[in-house]
């Protein structure tokens, strides 16, 4: 198949590099930007929130006006892997294996083989980001700052995410709750300190009615989704506390996912209250609006008649949440999502080389 010996090496060596979220992804994007030779490129600096370098690239060549093609460089940690995860080992069936396989170093280096054997009098625009599993800052950085991206003027933004190459023109976007408790440390036998988690659970209680209300109440669905109610995910954090010692500061986190036609706000003013109530302190963070490219846009049409698959929504978000304000996006890129953010991720060699020419289709070539 052609392009698969060259998706097949640049998606291993990307597996092979470390570059979960909170490290810096600066060897993978001088990795990615080797591969673009001939191409102008932009590539933006910045910090995360914990100081950590990263880079975002966007590389153009031809005239203004195509279809890009967006990928992010981050992965989740490594959770539960015993095998080495950054082995880029492929098998004899032509399976990668790996942490970002398939989400999405996999699925970023049929974009990267796509732009770079596209005709070259084509226009050919990348947009690689990083951050994509936490805040979306590198895409933000994107979509604020990159002078090039505005000067290639797509008019579509392919976001490579693993959809089975089915285009999704429609996900939800996130806001996140960080609910803070404080206490005082002590051994908890002496009865001196105080247990940050007990001025919590009052939280926890109206935030447990509050989830079940978004899965019980009609109202608050959205039918064209699948599940129909938001996403309201908890994960707490006691900050290593030992269980002979009085907490001394209990963290709820809480991840709200909401489609287009959701009104947000409901949701966290009573959040808020609830936190105001319980004495304690509340962090809000936004991503973009949730994406949704009308069903009859040309762009849609055109990602619908080039893979033969009517457009859905998916309950999952991407970059597009931020990219939008560059241009419409689908999403769409080979590979699923079965084995992703898992210790058995893997991608199939022959699906990344067969989204190559369905890529370079939408981009004219």
């Amino acid at each position: 198949m052609q392009h698969a010996d060259a998706v097949a090496r640049l998606a291993a060596d990307l597996v092979r590099l470390d570059s979960r979220s909170f490290v810096s992804n600066r060897a993978v994007a001088d990795r990615l930007a080797a591969e673009l030779e001939g191409f102008e490129l932009e590539r933006l600096d910045y910090a995360d929130a914990a100081g950590v370098a990263k880079q975002v690239i966007v590389a153009h060549r031809g005239p203004p006006g195509g279809v890009a093609l967006s990928g992010h460089m981050d992965t989740v940690p490594d959770t539960g892997w015993t095998d080495d995860p950054f082995s880029g080992r492929i098998d004899a069936d032509g399976v990668l294996h790996g942490l970002g396989a398939a989400d999405m170093k996999g699925p970023l280096a049929a974009c990267v083989v796509a732009a770079r054997t596209l005709p070259a009098h084509l226009p050919a625009t990348l947009l690689i980001t990083t951050d994509e599993e936490t805040t979306k800052m590198g895409a933000r950085r994107i979509a604020d700052h990159s002078a090039l991206a505005r000067r290639a003027a797509p008019r579509g933004i392919v976001v490579a995410e693993p959809t089975g190459m089915v285009p999704v023109r429609g996900h939800r976007s996130n806001i996140d709750f960080i609910a803070v408790a404080e206490g005082v440390q002590a051994h908890s036998s002496l009865g001196t300190g105080r247990n940050a988690n007990w001025a919590l659970i009052p939280f926890l209680v109206e935030m447990k009615a509050l989830a079940e209300r978004l899965r019980a109440d009609a109202s608050l669905h959205d039918a064209t989704y699948a599940p129909p109610f938001s996403d309201f995910n908890l994960v707490l954090d006691n900050h290593g506390a030992a269980v002979n010692v009085t907490v001394p500061k209990a963290t709820a986190r809480i991840k709200f996912r909401y489609s287009r036609s959701i009104d947000p706000s409901p949701v966290v003013a009573a959040v808020e209250a609830a936190a105001a109530r319980a004495g304690i302190g509340l962090s809000i963070v936004r991503q973009g609006r949730p994406p949704e490219t009308p069903a009859a846009h040309p762009f849609i049409r055109a990602a619908e008649a080039a893979t033969g698959h009517a457009a859905e929504t998916r309950p999952f978000g991407t970059d597009a949440s931020e990219l939008q304000e560059i241009a419409p996006c689908v999403i769409l890129g080979p590979e699923v999502m079965d084995t992703a953010h898992s210790p058995r991720e893997r991608a199939h060699l022959a699906r990344l080389a067969a989204a190559v020419p369905m890529f370079q289709r939408l981009m004219g070539g």
